[in-house]
């Protein structure tokens, strides 16, 4: 005696089938969309290390950080962080965050210059 569970043979030959038509498609859409989803997921994380440290390791408070992005560039390293002080608001400072967190280098916005914002006067450079 033989039990049928969900449907007979033909019924189960037009899902295989069916089936078989909607695989290459979701093949096609998974291939396409994980570089997205890669470096949206990198540019979290590397954004959530550079917080991290600053918090736990260099004691800013919360409210000291007016924002940290991760990015992804052209350049290698592809993935970085940019971080803006609360009271460096025309400075950006770039962290990497592969093994472990430093902060690279920085940059003074085009407005900080105008306002005669000079290198000696950064308050969150990290001296190496």
């Amino acid at each position: 005696m033989q039990i049928n569970l969900l449907c007979n043979d033909v019924e189960w030959g037009v899902m295989v089938r069916k089936l078989m038509k909607w695989i290459p498609a979701i093949l096609i859409i998974g291939l396409f969309i994980t570089p997205f989803v890669f470096v949206q997921v990198n540019k979290i994380i590397y954004a959530n290390k550079v917080t991290n440290y600053l918090l736990n390791e260099q004691h800013y408070k919360k409210n000291e950080i007016k924002s940290v992005k991760g990015i992804w560039g052209i350049k290698l390293p592809s993935f970085y962080t940019v971080v803006v002080f609360e009271n460096e608001p025309y400075v950006e400072y770039i962290y990497f965050a592969h093994n472990n967190v430093m902060q690279f280098s920085h940059s003074i916005t085009e407005e900080g210059k105008r306002l005669g914002i000079t290198d000696s006067a950064l308050k969150n450079i990290i001296v190496k």
